[in-house]
C-alpha cells in the first residue's frame, strides 16, 4: 500500500512539473515570436545591424520556448522497461540544445558586427522604432519575471536558464535602444559597436549555459543545502551510533537517489537494525523526497580490545595529518581494516599515508598488517 502511495505521489508530482514547464513554454514562445516578428521588421527598415541582432536573439528564445515545451513533453513521461528511472534527465538535455543554440547565434552576429563596424551606416530612425524597442523591454521583464517564478516553484534548471537570459535580453535591447538614440542625437554611428557588445555578451552567457548544463548532465555535487538537509536528519537519529559514505545522485530534479553506510551496534539483531535503517529510509522520502538504500555496519562497541585499537588507531591518523578522517574500523587476527577519507588538498600522498599510519601503528600496537581503504570524496 505504501508503494502505491509513493507512486502516486510521483506521477502527481511529475504531471504537475510538466504542466508548469509547458505553461512557460507556451507563454515564452508566444511572447518571443512577437518579439522578433517586431524587432525584426524594424531592424530590417531602419537597416541595424544591431537590432538586427536583437531580433534573431528573440528567434534563438522562441526555439528556446520550443525546445523548453518538447523537453518537458518528454521528461514527463512515466518510466519504462528502457528508462526504469524516467525521462526527467531529458529537461537537461533540452536546455543543453537551447544553450548551444544561442551560443552559435551569438558567433554568427559576432561576425556581422565586425563587418558593420567595418563598413557603418547609417540607422533609419523612427518612431515606431523607439516604442517597438521599449515595449519589448517591459516585455522581456514580464518574462524574466514569469520564468524564474515558474522555475522556483518546480525547481528547474531550465527555466532558471530561460529566466536569466530573459533579463540578458532586457540588458542587450537596452544597449539597442541606447545605440539609436545616440546615433538621432548626435549622429555617432556606433550599430556596429553596440552590435559586437551584444554578441559577445550572447556568447558568453550561451557558453556559461553550456557548462552548467554540460556539468548537469555528468553529475554534478549536490547543493550545500542539500547536503546539509541530509546530514542534519542521519545526525538526529539517536539509535544510531553514526554515519558515513553519504552518496547522492538524481536522474532529473524530482528522482534524487542517494545511499549511506549506517553505524549500529553489532548485538542488536537483524531485525531490529533492519527497523531502525527503513524508518530512516521512509523518513527521507517523506521530508526531503529523496530515495535513500541504507548499508549496516555493526560496530563492537563493547569489546575493550577493539575500543583500544580504535582509539590508538585515531590517534595516529591525526598525527599524521589531522584533516583524514577514519571510518569502517575493523579488527580480525592481526589485521586492522579501515577506510579513510582523504581531503582535496591531502599533506601526503595515499602510498606516503599508507607507509607512514603502518610503521606507526606497528609502534604503538604491535605486528599488526594495517590494510587502508582510501576514499577522495568530492562531497567534504
Amino acid at each position: 500500500m505504501a508503494g502505491f502511495w509513493k507512486r502516486h505521489k510521483q506521477e502527481n508530482d511529475s504531471y504537475d512539473r510538466t504542466s508548469i514547464g509547458l505553461t512557460a513554454g507556451w507563454l515564452g514562445l508566444g511572447s518571443n515570436l512577437v518579439l522578433f516578428i517586431g524587432k525584426f521588421l524594424i531592424g530590417l527598415s531602419a537597416g541595424s545591424v544591431s537590432i538586427m541582432a536583437d531580433a534573431i536573439n528573440s528567434l534563438t528564445d522562441s526555439a528556446s520556448s520550443l525546445l523548453t515545451l518538447v523537453g518537458f513533453r518528454i521528461a514527463g513521461k512515466p518510466a519504462d522497461s528502457e528508462h526504469p528511472y524516467g525521462h526527467a534527465r531529458f529537461e537537461t538535455i533540452s536546455g543543453f540544445v537551447v544553450s548551444l543554440l544561442i551560443t552559435f547565434v551569438g558567433g554568427q552576429f559576432l561576425l556581422s558586427s565586425i563587418n558593420k563596424i567595418m563598413t557603418p551606416e547609417n540607422i533609419r530612425l523612427s518612431p515606431i522604432l523607439f516604442i517597438v524597442l521599449i515595449l519589448s523591454i517591459g516585455i522581456k521583464v514580464w518574462q524574466g519575471s514569469m520564468y524564474r517564478s515558474l522555475a522556483k516553484k518546480i525547481n528547474s534548471a531550465t527555466l532558471q536558464a530561460s529566466g536569466q537570459d530573459s533579463i540578458n535580453d532586457v540588458v542587450t535591447t537596452t544597449a539597442v535602444l541606447l545605440s539609436a538614440t545616440v546615433e538621432w542625437l548626435t549622429g555617432l554611428r556606433i550599430d556596429g559597436y553596440v552590435g559586437l557588445l551584444i554578441a559577445l555578451y550572447i556568447l558568453y552567457n550561451g557558453i556559461q549555459m553550456i557548462r552548467n548544463f554540460i556539468n548537469e548532465l555528468l553529475g554534478s555535487r549536490p547543493t550545500e543545502t542539500e547536503l546539509a538537509e541530509m546530514e542534519e536528519r542521519l545526525a538526529s537519529y539517536q539509535t544510531i551510533l553514526g554515519f558515513h559514505d553519504l552518496l547522492v545522485h538524481n536522474y532529473g530534479p524530482s528522482n534524487r537517489f542517494a545511499s549511506v553506510h549506517i553505524e549500529v551496534d553489532d548485538t542488536w539483531t537483524l531485525n531490529q537494525a533492519h527497523q531502525v535503517i527503513d524508518q530512516i529510509e521512509h523518513d527521507f522520502y517523506k521530508q526531503l523526497r529523496v530515495e535513500l538504500v541504507c548499508h549496516l555496519d555493526p560496530v563492537p562497541i563493547h569489546d575493550a580490545h577493539y575500543r583500544r585499537l580504535k582509539k590508538t588507531t585515531k590517534k595516529v591518523v591525526r598525527q599524521v595529518d589531522p584533516q583524514l578522517r577514519m571510518h569502517d574500523f575493523r579488527v580480525t587476527d592481526q589485521t586492522i581494516y579501515f577506510d579513510l577519507v582523504i581531503p582535496n588538498e591531502a599533506a601526503y600522498r595515499d602510498d606516503d599515508i599508507r607507509y607512514l599510519l603502518q610503521e606507526k601503528m606497528t609502534k604503538e600496537v604491535g605486528n599488526y598488517v594495517v590494510e587502508i581503504t582510501f576514499d577522495h570524496s568530492y562531497l567534504l
